[in-house]
């Protein structure tokens, strides 16, 4: 499960995209009428195995805040959530909500960008030269009515299975806060930086793996803000780790950071072109946003780097992306 070393040219992300679709592509392998993409390697059997993995009891829940003091700062019109009580206690005290025999209760309701913090990126989310994965139009799976096709609801029930965490950051980081180690802004992980980490780890990655990388930006978050953590300069997935997930056959990738990869990009003009290859190409499933710490600190404790985690979205009738709490166990 290796691949080759690719030379990234700057000045030309297109054809740099077309080489690596070229390379990667996993069109038809699933059949024509595939929503699933990379997720059909999750099996049934890889599922019983996973399950196995959990011998402490140990849940370590993986979701940042939902909170209106979150990341986001209205870029493409993301927001933070808007949190608003409908009912209170207060309401109860007053004797307003009209319930018999003394009985109150508090209501709320939450409006939100459905990728205003952890989530996963769904197969309608990015397109190619305006095709969307399995070499659809676009324009024929997702409207104004949403993802027809497919909608993160076709995978609600495929997010569990065998996770492996990478802590790149703890291994190729600083550590100025003792806090296990920070990858620098603009730091690219390449495969040999995955490669190393899974030796340093004893860890293998392997066919329907669930794949997290920590890179540390998050612990540095949780202690100097937001700054420009949402859109802004940061430690991610290099370009050329295409490859290296495609050997893999992971079924899913999630980082601790806003967009999964380096930024800024490693061409001189590009926007996520990394997305553009994994996700309408190879049908592979992106998460961001994900808090990696506590868990990355355990596994730091114990040396075990593998364990069920159990990740489903939110499954909202033809969105293409959707929030969720994902929970690690050992």
């Amino acid at each position: 499960m290796t691949a080759e070393p690719v030379t990234l040219d700057r000045t030309d992300p297109e054809g740099a995209v077309a080489a690596a679709v070229a390379r990667v592509s996993n069109w038809g392998r699933w059949g024509a009428d595939d929503v699933k993409g990379t997720l059909n390697l999750v099996t049934d059997e890889h599922r019983r195995a996973a399950a196995a993995l959990v011998r402490r009891g140990r849940v370590f829940s993986l979701a940042q805040q939902f909170s209106m003091d979150g990341p986001q700062k209205g870029w493409r019109r993301r927001t933070n959530p808007v949190h608003t009580m409908l009912d209170t206690g207060t309401d109860a005290e007053a004797g307003v909500q009209g319930f018999p025999h003394g009985i109150g209760g508090a209501d709320d309701v939450v409006a939100m960008p459905l990728q205003c913090s952890t989530q996963w990126d769904g197969l309608g989310h990015i397109f190619d030269h305006g095709r969307a994965w399995n070499g659809r139009r676009a324009g024929e799976v997702v409207t104004s009515l949403g993802d027809g096709v497919t909608g993160i609801e076709t995978v609600a029930a495929d997010f569990a299975g065998r996770g492996v965490l990478l802590d790149v950051g703890r291994l190729f980081g600083a550590d100025p806060a003792g806090t296990g180690g920070e990858l620098p802004d603009g730091f690219a992980i390449l495969p040999e930086h995955l490669d190393a980490t899974c030796a340093a780890q004893g860890v293998e990655v392997g066919p329907g793996d669930l794949l997290l990388v920590r890179t540390g930006q998050y612990g540095r978050v949780l202690r100097e803000g937001w700054g420009e953590y949402a859109g802004g300069p940061a430690p991610g997935m290099s370009f050329t780790t295409a490859d290296w997930l495609h050997a893999h056959d992971v079924a899913a990738v999630a980082t601790d950071t806003w967009g999964f990869e380096v930024r800024p990009n490693e061409f001189d003009v590009a926007f996520q072109p990394l997305h553009q290859v994994v996700i309408p190409n190879m049908g592979l499933f992106v998460g961001e946003m994900w808090a990696l710490e506590e868990l990355a600190a355990d596994c730091a404790a114990d040396g075990v780097h593998e364990f069920l985690l159990v990740a489903a979205p939110l499954p909202v009738t033809g969105a293409v992306g959707a929030p969720l709490n994902p929970l690690a166990l050992k």
